[in-house]
């Protein structure tokens, strides 16, 4: 079971380091020549974009940490 959802997870990065690199590449060369191909360029952009989209959605929010419990306990106050 976990060697089934670590290989899940490696084929993921591959996917999303390649379309990043490759839409890194593209988007450099459509750039590089002197009469700029926009196509090219926006589909370069695109895959990047994709690539980079993929690899943020795993990453966790910082703000979706559980609390610590922390040794002090408080109390609740009464009032009179």
């Amino acid at each position: 079971m976990y060697a089934q959802s670590y290989l899940i997870m490696n084929y993921s990065r591959i996917i999303n380091v390649s379309c990043i690199l490759i839409g890194g590449v593209i988007a450099i060369y459509a750039q590089a020549e002197e009469q700029q191909n926009t196509y090219l360029l926006m589909g370069g952009i695109v895959l990047l974009m994709f690539g980079i989209y993929r690899t943020s959605r795993n990453i966790p929010s910082k703000y979706d940490k559980q609390e610590e419990e922390t040794f002090v306990k408080s109390e609740e106050v009464d009032e009179d």
